[in-house]
């Protein structure tokens, strides 16, 4: 039996980046039917595994347990997983006593099913975007054309790089420096609409600059005061 332990203590912590070593979070392998060899490494460090579960059983999923090390490590988490193991997980911890502290007796609500296409049409978006900043770098675009393809995109999905120019639903090219003039196209409600988010654009960009010298400004303000 293998048995996965979520570390309560690690929480947030991704399960490929604990410690495997000698002071691991509790992310890791308990084997109960282990093959020999493995069985007499454990033995040779004089660890004699005890299991709170008879053979055949498992721990509950959600179940509090407390494990030690054959280090003498104390360990303590929630089963997050248990399946029928028998050969040794690739990041193995050697446990020579696993307690059960809390055992949860009711069935753990079922998993909520994952939208598959919902996930690969993420997927494949952000994908394009990365692929497309690529794109505006390798071409020398410069920052502020990357912003604003960045701010027209959020909007409008219909958008691409042409060179170092921005097209909009195939309809409205904006040219360097990207500026509101700089936006060309047949006269109507597309034109129109990009226009729009361009000047919002670099209108946010400037109160944002107006906001940030004012907060770099404030404890230089407050020194002068105070002397």
């Amino acid at each position: 039996m293998a048995l996965e332990l979520r570390d309560q203590r690690a929480e947030d912590e991704e399960p490929d980046k604990l410690d495997p070593g000698p002071n691991p979070a509790l992310t890791g392998s308990l084997i109960e039917n282990a093959e020999p060899a493995a069985a007499a490494a454990a033995a040779g460090r004089g660890c004699t595994p005890k299991m709170a579960a008879p053979p055949g059983e498992y721990f509950s999923v959600g179940s509090q347990v407390s494990c030690r090390t054959c280090q003498e490590q104390r360990l303590q988490g929630e089963v997050w997983k248990a399946q029928p193991c028998r050969h040794l997980a690739h990041k193995l911890t050697v446990f020579s006593e696993v307690e059960i502290i809390n055992d949860r007796t009711e069935t753990p609500p079922p998993l909520a099913s994952l939208n598959v296409s919902k996930l690969a049409s993420k997927a494949r978006t952000e994908k394009e975007e990365k692929l497309s900043q690529a794109y505006a770098i390798s071409a020398g675009v410069s920052l502020e054309g990357q912003q604003l393809f960045q701010t027209i995109h959020k909007t409008i999905k219909d958008c691409k790089w042409q060179e170092k120019n921005i097209v909009v639903m195939e309809e409205v090219v904006i040219t360097p420096p990207y500026q509101v003039e700089n936006c060309k196209g047949k006269e109507g409600s597309a034109l129109s609409h990009v226009r729009k988010i361009v000047e919002k654009h670099f209108r946010d960009v400037e109160s944002q600059k107006i906001l940030q010298r004012s907060q770099a400004q404030q404890p230089q303000k407050e020194a002068a005061l105070s002397s």
